[in-house]
C-alpha cells in the first residue's frame, strides 16, 4: 500500500485538499465537520483520518450561538444542583445561555450526541463526572469549540483543562477523624470503582489506616453508585451482621442519607452506636438529624471556576492553568463521636 502523501502545513489545507485525498466531494468534507448524520460511517472514517493526518482546524471563529453545554453523565441529585447554580452564575454575568444534557449515567459520549454539538456549534462544553474519547477531542479541537471537565471520571491528560477537588485528601481526613475518636473498624462506601475519584477517596481511607498502623478489612470496602439506594443497600449489608462497623464513611452525602435509613430500620442510633461520615457538604447535610459530619468540596466554586476558564477559552485565551484542584476540609457536626464501649 503507497505511504499517504506528507502532510501539508495547517495554512496550506483546505476541506478541498482533504476532499481530493480522500476521493470525496467538498460537500461531504463538510457535513463531516459540521456533525452531519447523513455521512456513510465508512466515508466518515477516511475522512476524519485525513483531517487527523493534516491536524486540520477550522480558522477562528466566533460562534453565534451564545450559549454553552453542560453535560453530566446524569442529573439527579441535590450534588448537581450545586455545580448548575455555579455554572449559572457566570454565565448569567456573561450574557451566556446554558444548554443542560445528560448522558443517562455513560461517562463517554456517543457520537449521535456529539454530531449534534457539531452542528450547534456552541461557544464550548463543560463536562461533569464525563469527558470524550481521544477522536471526538479531535473533532471538538477541529471545529475550535473549547471543553473543560468538572471533578473529571478518570485520570486526564494535562493539556485538558479540569477543575476538580483533592478527592485523595478528603478520605484521608474524614478516615483520620474517625481514627482519632477511638473507632478501629470502619467500612468505606465509594462511589463506582471505574470513577477516579471514588478510587482517589478510598485511597486516602487506606493511606490513614497505614499511618495508623491498623488493616483495612476487605469486606468493608464498597463501591456503588453516589445515591441514596447504594448507601441504603451497602448499609444495611454491613450493619445487619454481628460484627458490623462502629462507622461509616460514606463516598457522597446522599450515600449518606442511605445509611442513616439503614441504621434506622435496624434500630442503630446516631452516633453512639455507628458514626457516619459523608462527602460534598450539601446544605441538607447541616439541617438532618443529627447534623452530618462531611467533607466539603466547595462544589458551586468548582463549576464557577470551570465556567470562566471555559469562556475565557472560548474568546481564544490562554488560563494560567490548565488544572485546579480545590482544598477539602473536614466539618464536624453531631453525626461522629466515640465508639460505645462494649
Amino acid at each position: 500500500m503507497a505511504a499517504p502523501p506528507p502532510a501539508k502545513t495547517a495554512a496550506q489545507t483546505t476541506i478541498a485538499v482533504i476532499a481530493e485525498e480522500v476521493g470525496v466531494s467538498v460537500t461531504t468534507v463538510s457535513k463531516v465537520l459540521n456533525g452531519h448524520t447523513d455521512v456513510a460511517p465508512e466515508t466518515r472514517a477516511r475522512v476524519e483520518a485525513s483531517l487527523r493526518h493534516h491536524h486540520y482546524q477550522r480558522r477562528p471563529r466566533r460562534s453565534s450561538l451564545r450559549q454553552i453545554e453542560l453535560v453530566f453523565h446524569e442529573y439527579d441529585s441535590v450534588w448537581s444542583m450545586e455545580i448548575i447554580r455555579g455554572v449559572d452564575s457566570v454565565a448569567r454575568s456573561a450574557k451566556v445561555k446554558v444548554g443542560l444534557q445528560q448522558l443517562e449515567r455513560r461517562h463517554r459520549p456517543t457520537q449521535e450526541w456529539l454530531d449534534s454539538v457539531l452542528a450547534n456549534a456552541p461557544l464550548g462544553v463543560l463536562f461533569v463526572l464525563c469527558t470524550v474519547t481521544e477522536p471526538q477531542r479531535e473533532q471538538l479541537d477541529r471545529q475550535r469549540i473549547p471543553f473543560v471537565v468538572v471533578d473529571s471520571d478518570s485520570a486526564t491528560s494535562a493539556s485538558v483543562p479540569t477543575v476538580g477537588a483533592n478527592n485523595w485528601n478528603g478520605g484521608l481526613v474524614a478516615t483520620r477523624h474517625l481514627i482519632e475518636l477511638g473507632h478501629r473498624r470502619i467500612a468505606v462506601i465509594s462511589g463506582p470503582e471505574d470513577v477516579l475519584c471514588s478510587r482517589a477517596r478510598v485511597a486516602g481511607f487506606r493511606s490513614a489506616h497505614d499511618e495508623a498502623g491498623l488493616t483495612v478489612e476487605p469486606g468493608l470496602v464498597r463501591y456503588g453508585n453516589f445515591y441514596i439506594d447504594a448507601g441504603f443497600e451497602h448499609g444495611m449489608q454491613l450493619l445487619a451482621g454481628p460484627d458490623r462497623p462502629t462507622a461509616v464513611f460514606a463516598g457522597s452525602d446522599m450515600q449518606a442519607m442511605g445509611v442513616y435509613r439503614a441504621a434506622q430500620q435496624l434500630g442503630l442510633n446516631i452516633p453512639r452506636d455507628l458514626s457516619v461520615i459523608g462527602y460534598d457538604d450539601l446544605p441538607m447535610a447541616a439541617w438532618i438529624g443529627p447534623s452530618l459530619t462531611t467533607v466539603n468540596q466547595p462544589l458551586r466554586e468548582m463549576a464557577r471556576a470551570a465556567t470562566r476558564m471555559l469562556l475565557e477559552l472560548a474568546e481564544g485565551g490562554q488560563p494560567a492553568t490548565r488544572r485546579i484542584d480545590f482544598v477539602t476540609e473536614l466539618v464536624v457536626r453531631e453525626s461522629t463521636a466515640p465508639p460505645a464501649r462494649p
